[in-house]
């Protein structure tokens, strides 16, 4: 890793975590109230400063470790960040409550897959003309998304032991067990086993972007920390009051699960097109490709487990409609990224599916 060190953080990553930790203690004491218009702006606002203070932070500590250490630590903050809103939605009971981990998941895969690496493929093709990426690595990552999206949004709908789109309480298990080992193993084949099928010819710091200290990393962590506990209280106290605005808005029920991914994908989506404008896309892809696997391998095993405590019927199986885009993605996307190389035209493919599915979410 090149590039000097640095002893300094900025001073908005540390004022807002305290921020957000104040406005939690305040709501705590009753002075505002996420019933009222202003308590939960201020409770929105909040959480939109957490969140991006915690990809901040994660992004610190992803270049104190290197690639792809970086790119695993964004997207597990980031999942973190959306387990923690689907887990406190489900707690509410509120109708539909029981769809927010399908609608969120697929979401997650949509705009990831479509919107981020659309965007990273189209703004970094139109300023370098074409862009190179090590295809090992997307090939893998491709292989275990499939497969986990499969399991998790497809497959429930074809079981014969429960009707519906469920699985049974012991298929629940075992395909949260296997989710999580998934993913396991593609982390460390990522991380130790094939570690350079992940990493890109370009430098992750330079002189503009120095390596930060000992000092400064350790304190991103605890920060870090703080944020992601900030996000899951803030999360929890703002969760019902967006549902019925939506509700409110004439939008179908599936539109939480848009709104929540979007919510805690901005940072990073923000950070993966900077890295493609900077002729990184090795990192851009390990940044998409991450957190989508991550959302799958980590988020179903969580809420699998919260529901078969709660004896409730988590609904994971996607509509047809659903199930023709998340195909058509995956088809598109092994062709886009099976070859190395990427021009505008991949990603004007990939912002198409995305608008297709903008467009179906609102107007189903």
């Amino acid at each position: 890793m090149t590039g000097h060190t640095t002893g300094r953080i900025p001073f908005w990553p540390v004022l807002i975590p305290l921020a957000a930790a104040l406005v939690l203690i305040i709501k705590h004491f009753g002075v505002i109230q996420t019933s009222s218009l202003h308590g939960l702006l201020i409770c929105a606002v909040a959480l939109g400063g957490a969140v991006f203070a915690a990809v901040h932070h994660a992004e610190v500590l992803a270049l104190k470790l290197g690639e792809p250490f970086g790119s695993i630590l964004l997207a597990v903050a980031v999942t973190i960040i959306e387990v923690a809103l689907i887990v406190s939605i489900l707690s509410t009971d509120t109708p539909g409550s029981t769809t927010v981990a399908r609608d969120t998941v697929y979401a997650t895969l949509m705009i990831v897959l479509n919107g981020v690496v659309g965007l990273c493929l189209i703004s970094g093709g139109w300023r370098h003309r074409e862009q190179a990426f090590r295809i090992e690595g997307a090939a893998a990552a491709l292989a275990v998304l499939g497969t986990l999206a499969t399991l998790a949004l497809i497959l429930p709908n074809f079981t014969r032991a429960v009707h519906g789109p469920y699985y049974a309480p012991v298929q629940l298990g075992v395909i949260g067990v296997a989710s999580l080992a998934l993913y396991v193993v593609f982390v460390f084949v990522q991380t130790v086993r094939h570690r350079d099928y992940f990493v890109g010819t370009a430098p992750l710091a330079d002189a503009g972007d120095p390596v930060p200290s000992g000092m400064v990393a350790s304190l991103s962590l605890v920060l870090l920390l703080l944020s992601l506990t900030a996000v899951i209280l803030l999360a929890k106290a703002i969760s019902k009051p967006i549902e019925t605005l939506i509700l409110s808005a004439g939008l179908p029920q599936g539109f939480l699960g848009v709104v929540i991914a979007a919510l805690v994908l901005l940072p990073e989506g923000i950070a993966s097109v900077r890295a493609a404008l900077a002729n990184q896309l090795q990192n851009s892809i390990n940044l998409a490709l991450g957190s989508a696997i991550a959302s799958i391998g980590l988020t179903i095993p969580i809420v699998s487990i919260a529901s078969l405590v709660r004896d409730d019927r988590l609904v994971l199986g996607i509509s047809p409609e659903d199930m023709i885009l998340l195909l058509l993605t995956l088809f598109v996307g092994g062709l886009t990224l099976g070859t190395g190389r990427t021009t505008v035209l991949q990603g004007a493919v990939h912002l198409v599916i995305f608008c297709i599915f903008l467009l179906l979410s609102a107007v189903p």
